[in-house]
């Protein structure tokens, strides 16, 4: 069933997929050659015992084929993981690959070297600062600008109809027959410094408040004040006193009055009292009048309305 000699003889001078000639040598794409180069030693096609080392997101794994798993295809690489520590994983190697051809080790040995290598010098480059050229495409570039002009040109638009529409609400065009966002009111508000006006704080509703009404004891106090006061007799007799004063006052300057004045002041008196008979008197004030005479001083008449 597994005849290598036959098999490398198809593969090298019929046809194998994996082969790929240029002009420095042969060379093979296959993921599990270990040196990569097209050779008898290196297929792992036509060697039915054979073995090489592959990488899986940076960890290392040492893969192996025997000729008694030929009939399972499933399961014809046993696999090992290898540490990352080097001298560990070629202590491994020795371990599993103890009974194999020499040379088979020895390239194994190579290529789990060269791998590491290449994982150190990778290291070193990811935690360097590099530079990254980037390219542009022309077309990307020139769709761009003329978006940006247009966005520009939108923006200045905006902005016009915007102060047009504040300008317009100053002067009250419209009148109340619009609805603007209160957000936006307030944010203008702010930006400009203005105040609410008058009827907006009307429309707002005013505040029930409760106070203190007056108490029922200052209330009577102030009724017993009153009474003790009219129940005073010296305040009763002064009062009297008073008005007698007024009187004979009033009889000593009807007296200096002139008797023309007298009679005029009588008939006015006379016809006020018939217009008003069945009427409530009118109380006004006292007003004092200066009347002048040949050769006399000033004299003082007090008249009633």
């Amino acid at each position: 069933m597994q005849h290598d000699d036959l098999i490398w003889q198809v593969i090298r001078n019929n046809h194998c997929s994996y082969m790929c000639k240029i002009t420095t040598g042969t060379f093979c794409r296959n993921l599990y050659n270990v040196t990569g180069i097209c050779n008898r030693s290196s297929c792992p096609l036509a060697n039915s015992r054979y073995a090489t080392i592959r990488d899986h997101d940076g960890v290392f794994y040492l893969y192996m084929k025997t000729i008694e798993r030929a009939h399972k295809p499933n399961e014809l690489w046993e696999r090992v993981k290898l540490p990352r520590n080097y001298e560990k994983a070629i202590e491994i190697i020795d371990k599993h690959m103890e009974f194999w051809p020499k040379l088979l080790v020895h390239k194994i040995k190579q290529r789990l070297t060269k791998m590491t290598q290449c994982r150190i010098r990778m290291r070193k480059l990811e935690l360097k600062v590099r530079e990254k050229i980037m390219t542009v495409p022309r077309k990307e570039k020139k769709r761009e600008a003329r978006r940006e002009e247009k966005a520009e040109k939108a923006a200045v638009l905006d902005k016009s109809i915007e102060t047009e529409l504040l300008e317009r609400l100053k002067k009250g065009v419209y009148g109340d027959i619009y609805n603007y966002p209160v957000e936006a009111y307030n944010n203008i508000l702010e930006m400009e410094g203005l105040q609410p006006s008058a009827t907006e704080e009307e429309e707002e509703e005013a505040e029930i408040e409760y106070v203190e009404g007056y108490d029922g004891l200052e209330e009577e106090e102030d009724m017993e004040d009153f009474d003790g006061l009219m129940n005073d007799e010296s305040f009763m007799v002064n009062d009297e006193d008073g008005m007698q004063e007024d009187n004979e006052e009033m009889d000593r300057l009807e007296q200096h009055i002139p008797k023309k004045l007298r009679a005029l002041l009588e008939s006015k008196s006379q016809k006020t009292d018939g217009d008003y008979a069945g009427k409530k008197p009118n109380r006004k004030g006292r007003v004092i009048t200066e009347v002048e005479e040949e050769g006399d001083p000033k004299q003082k008449a007090l008249l009633l309305d």
